[in-house]
């Protein structure tokens, strides 16, 4: 199979090489078809008005068996009954510039809103899927077995299974809203986009005219317990965990940090929360160790277990920083955009200890009511340095923050310069 669509190849820094896109895209519009589809598919030609390229990450895959001839690079996917399982909005979020800069709103339901363009073989593709799922988890067996939660046939079946509607969202950056939110020029963003993939997207440099970019990031999926309609309903309750992705611990159960309990414990609160009537959401987002990746997460657990004295609080930031060279780089700036596509307006239960989280949803105009810690019995011992290090660093807990002499507990000596 040829791989090659023209016989040449045509650089986007060229001069000439964007010509304006019949689709021109309107962010904040009323509609759907007034703000325009987002079109970032090689094969759009000079429909195409996105940076970046559907998929993220899995881009590259795409490119990989395209080049091993596996797989055609002209094939467009039939969306044949591929629509939301659940429809979501159009919320006022969705028309305002300012609430969702970071997703598509528009993005699930493409095969309904630019149908015509579609039909006449423009090559849109949807962002945003929409399907239903049962969850098993044997933490949720367990709160059964303990009385804290109960089989009631719709949220948690005879089987132990919970039913969730599930949607995956890939990013969809609009670069002026970015830049607004990180208060920085848009001029220097793209620049510093540009460099630091190595200058793997010039049209971020030479086409300021176009304004979406599809960034090569991991995505969210969001997890909803209960009715759906209940997550915008001021009427009943709302329940939410934002979670940031940490694999070695979600998914394989490592026990250095907290993050596999605490997302097991929101998902308890969030079924809770569901039986009682109101909406149970799990925001997950792919941002592996704070956004800094698995290998440099492992470097610092190696840095933190080695450094003098072993493992402490006192360090516990620092050693990341050592390595890394930020404390944290998942910034929470874009993660309330998620909410506003769902039309939240305010979570009556906030699992989460995160003032960062905190601060970012309410200071995107979201109301939050309780904040709910992570129970001391389901705290790991080796992540207890992990625990009182953030409560020393402002994370959210009912009780005071640990002293240094707490600290010194955790870590068995002196923290003389904590």
């Amino acid at each position: 199979m040829s791989v090659n669509r023209t016989g040449h190849i045509r650089l986007t820094s060229h001069p000439g090489a964007g010509a304006p896109s019949r689709f021109p895209i309107h962010w904040g519009a009323a509609t759907a078809q007034e703000r325009g589809p987002v079109i970032a598919t090689v094969n759009a030609g000079s429909d195409r008005n996105a940076i970046g390229a559907h998929g993220g990450a899995y881009s590259v895959y795409r490119a990989l068996a395209i080049s091993s001839g596996a797989m055609n690079p002209l094939v467009r996917p039939d969306l044949t009954n591929t629509s939301p399982v659940t429809e979501f909005g159009p919320y006022p979020s969705w028309t305002d510039p300012k609430k969702i800069v970071s997703l598509d709103p528009w993005g699930a339901r493409i095969a309904s809103d630019f149908s015509k363009e579609i039909a006449e073989g423009v090559d849109i593709r949807p962002t945003i899927a929409v399907t239903k799922a049962r969850l098993t988890l044997p933490e949720i067996g367990e709160a059964i077995d303990s009385g804290r939660l109960k089989i009631d046939g719709t949220v948690i079946h005879e089987s132990r299974d919970v039913a969730v509607t599930k949607a995956a969202l890939d990013p969809v950056w609009y670069l002026p809203g970015i830049a607004e939110r990180f208060e920085v020029e848009e001029t220097v963003l793209r620049r510093t986009l540009f460099e630091e993939t190595g200058g793997m997207y010039p049209e971020l440099v030479t086409r300021p005219d176009v304004s979406v970019f599809l960034p090569p990031i991991g995505g969210i999926t969001l997890y909803i317990f209960g009715d759906p309609a209940a997550i915008a309903d001021p009427a009943r309750r709302l329940t939410c965990r934002v979670h940031d992705e940490c694999n070695g611990s979600d998914v394989f159960g490592s026990d250095i940090c907290t993050c596999r309990p605490y997302l097991t414990h929101g998902i308890e609160e969030c079924i809770r929360e569901a039986q009682n009537g109101g909406g149970g959401l799990i925001a997950y987002n792919r941002k592996e160790g704070r956004a800094l990746g698995e290998v440099t997460k492992f470097l610092v657990y190696n840095a933190r277990k080695r450094q003098p004295g072993g493992d402490q609080a006192a360090t516990y930031f620092e050693r990341t920083e050592c390595v890394a060279g930020v404390q944290d780089a998942r910034f929470q700036q874009l993660m309330p955009d998620v909410l506003h596509w769902l039309g939240i307006r305010r979570i009556d239960r906030f699992i989460s200890m995160s003032d960062m989280k905190y601060d970012a949803i309410v200071g995107s105009g979201i109301e939050i009511g309780e904040r709910v810690p992570i129970p001391a019995y389901l705290i790991p011992e080796d992540a207890s340095v992990e625990m009182e290090a953030k409560k020393a660093a402002g994370y959210y807990s009912p009780e005071a923050p640990p002293t240094v002499e707490d600290l010194s507990k955790v870590v068995g000596r002196d923290l003389e310069d904590f």
